[in-house]
């Protein structure tokens, strides 16, 4: 569930709290309550008894997330009629005594072009339960299914590939084809114009900062550092100005140039990466505010991992730190603490609890971004360098206890996070993070 501000159960509770309404992070469906989680068991069994119709209505049911207010499905005997967001998509559908079909309009195609189809030709070999097809002047994607087939996990793996390349897909052909037009994006959400202005203020401050810190050391032997740092603002943009559209595209092409599997240096590939950000660096608040809204999911476009996964990610990270503390790279230091676990919450779909420790993170390594916004919470003061260690300590109770009915084990090891400084904070709280318990209850 993306998150809008730190313990958010309700957004009643975030508007009497006096905070912002901001979301922050993608969206995760790791993290269904268990009646959720009953009726996908529920969906199943209904489907074995051949009870087709209920199966498929237990299902939507299962689908639904009912804070984000993401699906809709009527039915009305052996038929009925649904649809789900996707950030900027929809997906609507029917089904009959035959039949399940959904449909998702990606672009309007006012003449027709052989390169664009000769594009969704191509890309449909690498599809495995829906196809792009052409609908009157609008290029679509659809998914459909018998009835008899129609179970439970088909319909999510369907639903989810129909879902989530259409998001993707939308955005990539309107830039790569001008001939093409945006559609079906009326359901998008408009966030202030402050709000914007101020993401895009912290968007320049960040890669200033970034490629500064860079210049000061050098290329070849940092690169390791260089590397890391550039990655953790690629993140940071991620999950604290939420990029949507051709913006989003933007920073996962950065982060695609790192992990690429080529032969090349790691300085080559971040001198490339510092060369994207310059360009992202160059845009104006009229080229970067239209990417800047609310949208609706359904899908998490990660996948959920283990928490070994993430523990390994958040040590390995830490072990680098040591070269740059002895040498008293201490900024540098910081910056890496933050990229194993930023790494995490960008690559898969977290627990809900390890992303509020994420997000109670960032507010404290970055409060000026956070006051901007309206946040009255000051975990750090930049300029005296001090924490606030009885405010830090208590959110972090507030999450554990937020959290105990499903995670009773979940307790952060306090005691032994250091506020000497910064880069000791960031090395302390992201190890405790490692160490979180986090089995659900039985």
């Amino acid at each position: 569930m993306m998150l809008e501000t730190l313990f958010s159960w309700s957004k009643k509770k975030e508007v009497e709290s006096g905070q912002p309404v901001i979301r922050f992070g993608r969206y995760s469906d790791n993290n269904k309550p268990i009646g959720k989680v009953e009726k996908w068991n529920e969906a199943e069994a209904q489907f074995k008894e051949k009870n087709f119709y209920q199966s498929i209505a237990t299902f939507f049911d299962y689908l639904a997330d009912d804070e984000a207010d993401n699906v809709t499905h009527v039915q009305t005997g052996n038929s009925g009629t649904f649809s789900f967001y996707q950030g900027s998509k929809i997906i609507r559908g029917f089904y009959n005594d035959k039949t399940l079909n959904a449909e998702v309009a990606l672009a309007e195609m006012p003449v027709p072009s052989v390169p664009v189809m000769r594009r969704l030709l191509e890309m449909n070999f690498s599809l495995y339960y829906t196809r792009y097809a052409i609908n009157g002047n609008k290029l679509c994607m659809m998914f459909d299914s018998d009835i008899e087939t129609a179970n439970p996990s088909k319909l999510y793996y369907g639903l989810k590939e129909l879902a989530t390349k259409a998001d993707k897909q939308d955005d990539l052909l309107v830039q790569d084809f001008t001939s093409l037009l945006p559609v079906d994006t009326d359901h998008i959400t408009q966030i202030p114009d402050t709000e914007k202005e101020v993401k895009f203020a912290f968007l320049q401050k960040w890669i200033k900062e970034t490629l500064d810190l860079i210049e000061t050391v050098d290329a070849d032997k940092f690169s390791g550092g260089i590397a890391y740092m550039l990655l953790a603002l690629a993140y940071r943009i991620d999950f604290l100005v939420l990029p949507e559209g051709k913006l989003l595209l933007n920073i996962e092409r950065i982060v695609d140039i790192y992990f690429r599997k080529d032969d090349r240096p790691v300085s080559e590939k971040n001198q490339e990466m510092v060369e994207e950000f310059m360009k992202l660096q160059a845009r104006t608040k009229e080229e970067v505010f239209p990417h800047l809204f609310r949208s609706r999911y359904t899908f998490s476009i990660v996948m959920p991992q283990a928490h070994k996964t993430i523990a390994d990610a958040i040590y390995n990270a830490n072990q680098n730190i040591a070269w740059y503390k002895e040498n008293k790279h201490y900024e540098i230091a910081a910056l890496i603490s933050e990229y194993g676990i930023a790494y995490c919450q960008y690559s898969y779909s977290l627990p809900r609890p390890v992303t509020e420790f994420f997000q109670l993170f960032m507010m404290i390594n970055y409060p000026d971004f956070f006051q901007a916004l309206g946040y009255s919470n000051a975990y750090y003061d930049k300029e005296k360098k001090t924490f606030d260690q009885e405010a830090i300590l208590k959110a972090i109770e507030e999450i554990q206890a937020n959290w105990n009915p499903k995670y009773p084990e979940l307790k952060m090891r306090t005691e032994k996070l250091k506020f000497d400084n910064m880069m000791s904070f960031n090395q302390s709280f992201t190890g405790e993070v490692e160490f979180l318990n986090l089995e659900t209850r039985s």
